[in-house]
Order: structure tokens, then sequence, then C-alpha cells
């Protein structure tokens, strides 16, 4: 058999014609097999519940450990192992045999990208696809296609993690890519201001831009814009306390407490505008008689949120409230901070 040459034709194509098995042939049954000794799977003698395997699972299975253990890499193999895979494509063993295949037959890596973009269309949240693509592009070298497609499974479902985490290594391996990631995540947290993986994404675009006080405040301003649209919408919040981390000496705390300040004035009673407040007091280490009023501010939003506006979580407040006290040395008829 020329494995060089003879063409490979399960490149993925039928991946999704699993259940199609009426013309399927078992490895035992075919002649081009009978010169290999299937092993079968050891459980041990003290099986506590017996898998009930099918006829078809096992028997792909015993042949692959069969190939396994002698070590042959051909393209029948490379057929038996796109078998075990439409079974089982969680098994990171056949996926790391099929890689030393890939590199031994010279198969053509943008038929294995094709093969793997099939596959993670029908497993979309199974880490041993997202490792396998992730391989065979760091071999190509090439990820002119990785946004498009990670934008194809996001707009599946925008909150797929592993999606998420494999577009976040290929902004970082091809850092080149970055430049217009901000406008591709604006648009999903236009369709979905809630979208805490969109925001986070946009927190990782400004984190690895090595961001100034202009960006800052940019993106500061585009943070209050949505939180005016919403503000009960906590993925903005989170993100908004993570600007304040690039906040040397404190420069933007102010900008942020005036803009909570306007919100709370205006009648707001978003508990995560009420807790950025609280934050922002506590965050405060002036110990002034004139910081006095901040606080007693900070211990009444504590009382209103335990009594009134989040009282589910009412001994956390009271437990930030006395937090609050001890930090500042502070008791509600003191006139100043001992």
């Amino acid at each position: 058999m020329d494995d060089q040459n003879q063409e490979h034709k399960s490149d993925g194509s039928d991946f999704s014609d699993e259940a199609d098995t009426l013309n399927y042939v078992l490895y035992r049954d075919r002649p081009e097999w009978k010169d290999v000794q299937p092993i079968a799977q050891d459980d041990g003698p003290a099986q506590v519940v017996q898998i009930a395997y099918s006829n078809k699972f096992s028997d792909v299975f015993d042949y692959f450990r069969a190939v396994l253990k002698s070590g042959e890499k051909s393209v029948r193999v490379l057929g038996l192992v796109t078998d075990a895979l439409t079974l089982n494509p969680a098994n990171y063993t056949v996926w790391i045999y099929r890689l030393e295949i890939v590199k031994h037959l010279k198969v053509d890596l943008h038929n294995e990208l094709e093969y793997i973009s099939n596959v993670i269309r029908e497993f979309t949240k199974n880490y041993q696809v997202w490792q396998y693509r992730k391989t065979i592009v760091e071999m190509l070298n090439d990820p002119s296609g990785e946004l498009e497609f990670t934008a194809d499974i996001l707009d599946m479902d925008s909150k797929n993690y592993h999606a998420w985490q494999y577009r976040q290594w290929v902004l970082t391996a091809f850092s080149k890519l970055m430049e217009n990631e901000l406008n591709f995540v604006d648009n999903l947290i236009s369709q979905d201001m809630r979208n805490n993986s969109a925001w986070n994404q946009r927190y990782f675009v400004v984190n690895n831009s090595d961001p100034n006080n202009d960006v800052i405040n940019k993106e500061l301003e585009y943070t209050f814009g949505k939180i005016q649209i919403l503000s009960k919408n906590e993925s903005a919040w989170n993100y908004l306390r993570g600007l304040l981390l690039y906040s040397e000496n404190g420069i933007f705390e102010d900008k942020v407490r005036e803009f909570c300040s306007k919100l709370y004035n205006k009648g707001n009673r978003s508990t995560h505008l009420m807790s950025c407040l609280i934050d922002l007091t506590d965050a405060d280490e002036s110990t002034n008689p004139e910081n006095v009023e901040k606080i007693k501010f900070a211990l009444k939003l504590c009382s209103d949120l335990a009594s009134v506006y989040d009282p589910i979580r009412r001994f956390y407040w009271e437990y930030i409230s006395k937090d609050i006290e001890l930090k500042f040395n502070f008791r509600e008829h003191d006139t100043k901070i001992m």
C-alpha cells in the first residue's frame, strides 16, 4: 500500500454522517485488516459496573489499541483514527496519535485544518479539539482564518469559553491581529451588554495594549455610556473596577466617583452602583476629619443594601460595614476619625 500517494478520503467532510451506519463494515470484517490482531479493553477482574459499549465502539478501539501498540502509521490507520475520534472526540491519546500520523505521512495541513474545523463545529466545547487546532495552526504558522472561524463559533454561543480562550491565544501569538479586536468586541457588547465574555475580552485587549491614561480615560467614557443604558449590568461594573487598577495615584477615582454620585443623586439604586460607591470610600486611606461624611455615607449604603436593596446578602453588607468601622476606627456618633 502506497501511504504517501493514496488519497485520504476521511478528511472530516463526512464527520456529521456518523449516524448513517447502514453500510458500515466492522474492522474485524474488513479483509485489509486481517493482518491485525485486535486488543480488547482490559477493565480488570473486578468490574463494579461494566460499560455497555456498542459493537462499533468496541471494534474501533480494539483495533486502535492494536495499532497503537505496533506503532503503525499509515493511511488506513489515519482512517481508523478518524473513526475513533468520531466516536469519542475527547480521547486525548487518539488525538496525539493522529498528530504523529499526520506528521509521518506529511498530510496536507490545510486539509487537516478543514477536518478539525468540521469536528469543532460538532463539538464546540471539547478541550482536546481546540488544542489540536492550535497545534495545526502553529505548524502552518498561518492564522489568517482563525479570527473568522472563532467568530463563527461564538455566533453559535457567544460565551463559549474554549472559543474565547483559543481566540486569545491567536491574538497573543500573532499580535498584529489585535488591532481590530476592540471593534469585534464592541459589536458583541452592542448586541448583548450582559455578555460578560465580551467584556472580559475587551479587558484582555486593553491589558495587552500597554494602555496609557488617554486609553483608560476613553474606556471609562465608553463604560459610563453602557452603564447609563443598563445600570444593573454587573459585567460593565466589573469592567469599570478593572479599569481603576490602572489609576496611578488614584487619578481616575475622582472621575468614577463623580459619575457614580450623579447616578445616585438622580435616584438610581442599582446594587452595583451602591457597591462601587462603598468600594471607592473603602479604598480611600485618608483619615482626615473631612472624610467623616464619606464614611458615614458608605455605612448608610451598607445599611440600605442590607435592609432594602440587597437583603439576600444582608450578612455580607453587615460584615462590610463593620470592616469599614474597624478600618477607620469609626463609630456612627463620632464627629471625627480617631
